[in-house]
């Protein structure tokens, strides 16, 4: 463990500071989507569909914007997971023949360095499982199911927030540095920092705006939410976490 000044750099701006890129050697970029096995079955998600808004007004779903932690029993529906899932990582546009995507949120240099998990409790429509969503094609990996006793080592990942573990949707984003790294260097990742907030007042939005509710979750034990997604913990690591369901209080 360094001292406080050591962690305060991944505050400061490194521009300017760092040495020769990998983009700048020539090297080609690392995939915009972590590789799987092409045959493996999939899930379709629905087409993202402005039926499921129930609060259109921007000014109204900003006014209201809160963390949320209880929830009601009603299932999502995988309508509106697929309108959540779009709203924070989906793609809009490839660029550069695959070398780069720009999607429904900004990244720095347009590197989006994270991966989506969805750990889905209770879905209408999905099975109860742990899914990998796949943006260049609006889709969902599934990798294992979920049981009683991954909820409680969900739990103990989570520090004991039971409401995470339990919620009807848990999203887990991890990163990948190397993505940011491969064009900024030591730089990126004060911009992946950015890009993870980026990425969550986006879900805080699109939750008001279909009438959902979420908080979300920075304090987790590191190596056990890593093993509970299977990540090496290196070169691919939980970085934040955001439950969702419908609140029992509006």
């Amino acid at each position: 463990m360094g001292n406080i000044e050591d962690y305060r750099q991944f505050m400061k701006s490194m521009f300017g500071k760092v040495g020769i890129s990998d983009q700048s050697r020539g090297v080609s970029p690392p995939p915009i989507e972590a590789p799987y096995d092409h045959e493996a079955e999939v899930v379709l998600l629905p087409e993202v569909s402005r039926d499921v808004i129930v609060r259109p007004d921007l000014f109204d779903c900003i006014s209201r914007r809160r963390s949320r932690r209880d929830w009601t029993a009603d299932p999502l529906t995988i309508d509106l997971v697929s309108f959540l899932l779009w709203a924070t990582q989906g793609v809009s546009e490839v660029l550069a023949g695959g070398r780069a995507t720009l999607r429904t949120v900004p990244s720095g240099g347009a590197r989006h360095p994270f991966e989506t998990y969805v750990v889905a409790n209770s879905v209408a429509g999905l099975d109860p499982r742990v899914y990998r969503y796949l943006p260049l094609t609006h889709r969902l990996l599934p990798l294992f199911e979920m049981n009683d006793q991954r909820r409680e080592d969900l739990t103990l990942a989570l520090l004991g927030q039971r409401f995470a573990a339990h919620a009807p949707v848990l999203f887990v984003w991890s990163c990948i540095p190397y993505r940011g790294e491969w064009r900024y260097t030591l730089a990126a990742h004060k911009t992946m920092l950015q890009d993870a907030g980026h990425m969550c007042q986006n879900l805080y939005l699109a939750c008001e705006a279909i009438g959902a509710g979420m908080c979300a979750i920075g304090a987790y034990d590191q190596e056990s939410l890593d093993a509970f997604l299977n990540l090496d913990g290196n070169d691919e690591f939980a970085v934040y976490g955001a439950p969702v369901g419908h609140p029992k209080e509006r």
